[in-house]
C-alpha cells in the first residue's frame, strides 16, 4: 500500500457495520465488468446518479486493482467500491490495499473470509447448494452470493432459507425487473444486477445516461418493497 493508498483508506474508513448499512440499503449491488479500465469512472458516476452506490468492480475487468483504486479515490465516501471475481487471499489483499470496502467470491474459499475478516472488510462468499452456503457461513462469509441464480429463482432461496433463517442470501444472476422484488420477499437483504444493469451495449456504446435511467428504475422497483432487517 502506498502513502497515498494509506491516506485514502483512512481518511474514508468505515466500519464494518458502515459498509453493511452501505450495502443493503437500498441492496442493489451493480456487478461491473466493464471492457476498458476509463469507463469505470463514468460508468460508477452514473450509477450513482442512478441511485445506486454499492459498486463491485470484478476482476474481469481490465486493470480492475487500477479501477478500484482510481474509484476509490475520485468517489471517496459516496461511493460504495468493492471487488468481485476473488478467487485467492493475495487477489483480496492487494484490491483491498486499493481501497476495496467489500470482497465478493464466486467460490467458498475460507482463504478470502480470513483476508476481508483480517482488514475488517465484508466479504461475499459464493455458494449454490444448501452445503455450499453452510460451508460459506461458517467460513466467516458475512452474506452468501447465491451463484448462478438462474433458474433457481426466488422459490429456491425461500425453501433454502425455512433450515438455514440464519443464512444472508445475495443471488447474483436472473435478477431483473420482473423478479427483484420476490428475492426481496423471501429475505434477502440485496441482490447483485449484472448484465441485466449494466448491458454489452451500454458499455459499447458509453451510453451512461442509459444507465442512470435503467438503475433509477430498479430503485423506483423497490419503493413498495419492504424489506426485512438483517
Amino acid at each position: 500500500m502506498t502513502d497515498w493508498d494509506l491516506a485514502i483508506f483512512i481518511i474514508f474508513m468505515r466500519s464494518l457495520a458502515e459498509i453493511h448499512e452501505a450495502l443493503v440499503h437500498p441492496g442493489l449491488i451493480a456487478v461491473v465488468r466493464a471492457n476498458r479500465r476509463d469507463q469505470v469512472i463514468p460508468l460508477t458516476q452514473a450509477l450513482l446518479n442512478g441511485g445506486i452506490r454499492a459498486i463491485e468492480i470484478t476482476l474481469t475487468t481490465p486493470d480492475a486493482i487500477a479501477a478500484i483504486r482510481e474509484a476509490c479515490q475520485v468517489f471517496g465516501s459516496t461511493a460504495l467500491i468493492g471487488v468481485g471475481t476473488v478467487l485467492d487471499a493475495t487477489t483480496a489483499h492487494a484490491a483491498m490495499d486499493a481501497g476495496a470496502e467489500f470482497v465478493v467470491s464466486p467460490i467458498t474459499k475460507s482463504e478470502i473470509a480470513q483476508a476481508a475478516r483480517s482488514r475488517n472488510r465484508l466479504v461475499m462468499l459464493g455458494a449454490f447448494t444448501p452445503t455450499e452456503a453452510q460451508t460459506a457461513y461458517e467460513a466467516g462469509a458475512d452474506f452468501i452470493k447465491l451463484f448462478p441464480a438462474e433458474g433457481l429463482g426466488s422459490s429456491y432461496i425461500k425453501s433454502l432459507r425455512a433450515p438455514l433463517p440464519h443464512l444472508r442470501i445475495v443471488p447474483t444472476g436472473g435478477v431483473d425487473l420482473t423478479t427483484i422484488k420476490s428475492f426481496f420477499d423471501v429475505g434477502c437483504p440485496a441482490v447483485g444486477l449484472g448484465s441485466s444493469l449494466i448491458t454489452a451495449q451500454i458499455l459499447e456504446e458509453n451510453d451512461w445516461l442509459a444507465l442512470t435511467e435503467r438503475a433509477r428504475t430498479l430503485i423506483r422497483a423497490l419503493d413498495p418493497v419492504t424489506k426485512p432487517q438483517h
